[in-house]
């Protein structure tokens, strides 16, 4: 089973954290926090961060630069950035945050709902690229051993048993847990494609 995602709070107001953490327990994601541009990078490489929700106005290291550091590192350039900004905003601050990496912005005060609607939409856009880049590389990895040692058409027959399995046990009673039930989904669906891909790939020239 995954383990939870994280999502980074980043605000130099500890009420503003609190009300981002009420809004967000719900989802059941590892909620961390941060006081400062430098605290939030701290973090980042010392964990993995599937979202960080990032205020504007900040001592010292604001949004923008905060953001800009982020996006510059290769260990943390994929996350996405929620910037969160207040009502009497600069009217420019959201062309500049879209310039320093940011996905999407959201004004205080929050709407529960939409916070929560956003942060799901990003959260399960991480997921599916992180399945991807973990299919392609297991994908590499099998076509690399099976040429190695001969075994292509073997090796997808056994893929192909294995996806079965998955297949099984998800059709199987005891999954009434939608997270359950999902997160099998999505090994079958991973599983499929590097079978299809091993298929390809070790098919004869001119086979049908």
């Amino acid at each position: 089973m995954m383990g939870r995602e994280r999502i980074l709070l980043v605000d130099d107001h500890e009420a503003n954290l609190v009300a981002l953490e009420a809004i967000l327990n719900p989802l059941r994601k590892t909620l961390v926090r941060a006081r400062s541009g430098a605290e939030a990078m701290k973090a980042l490489l010392r964990e993995d961060f599937a979202l960080v929700l990032l205020d504007v106005m900040m001592p010292g290291m604001d949004g923008f630069e905060t953001a800009s550091h982020i996006k510059r590192l290769d260990q943390t350039k994929d996350v996405a950035i929620i910037f969160l900004t207040g009502t009497e905003s600069d009217p420019d601050h959201t062309f500049r945050g879209y310039v320093a990496g940011a996905v999407d912005f959201l004004t205080k005060p929050f709407d529960p709902w939409v916070l929560r609607a956003k942060v799901q939409v990003f959260l399960d856009l991480h997921r599916k690229t992180r399945q991807l880049k973990e299919q392609a590389n297991l994908l590499q990895t099998l076509i690399r051993r099976a040429e190695a040692d001969g075994r292509g058409a073997e090796l997808v027959v056994e893929l192909a048993g294995r996806l079965a399995v998955v297949e099984e046990r998800l059709c199987a009673p005891g999954l009434e847990d939608p997270e359950a039930a999902k997160e099998l989904a999505e090994q079958v669906a991973m599983a499929r494609l590097t079978c299809d891909g091993l298929a390809e790939h070790f098919r004869p020239v001119g086979g049908a």
